[in-house]
């Protein structure tokens, strides 16, 4: 994980926001899966580098999470996922809850501060339905 791509996530420090300052350090390494404790040198604001993504709050390695999100995104069923992956239903659905809450935001976000115009949204629809299967 590089640093410089990381910035504070303390909405009333100055460099909240902003990448590549020089001002997010390695604080300490906790948990099992050895995750990084950030801290910013600027507003001394502790936070996980976890936080803000798909694996933070959850106590499952970050492999299996990508499989499991592998797994449903192929079109199996929670509890086969769970079957295939060995592990519990309710993990499983813990997973596909947390992912596709974090997909909206990412996509909230990306999507934002588009100006399209309407002939693009008509051409856009249109290589999207060609793509569908009937």
């Amino acid at each position: 994980m590089e640093l410089s791509d990381i910035f504070c996530p303390n909405e009333s420090c100055p460099d909240f926001g902003k990448k590549g300052r020089g001002n997010i350090v390695c604080y300490e390494i906790y948990g099992k899966n050895n995750t990084k404790l950030l801290r910013c040198k600027t507003c001394k604001t502790r936070f996980s580098e976890r936080r803000n993504t798909v694996f933070f709050g959850l106590h499952t390695s970050e492999d299996t999470i990508e499989k499991v999100v592998r797994c449903l995104a192929e079109g199996n069923s929670i509890r086969a996922t769970a079957r295939i992956m060995g592990i519990d239903k309710d993990t499983v659905y813990r997973i596909f809850d947390r992912a596709s809450k974090h997909c909206l935001k990412v996509l909230d976000s990306l999507l934002s501060d588009l100006h399209i115009e309407e002939c693009q949204l008509d051409e856009l629809w249109s290589f999207v339905k060609k793509k569908r299967k009937t």
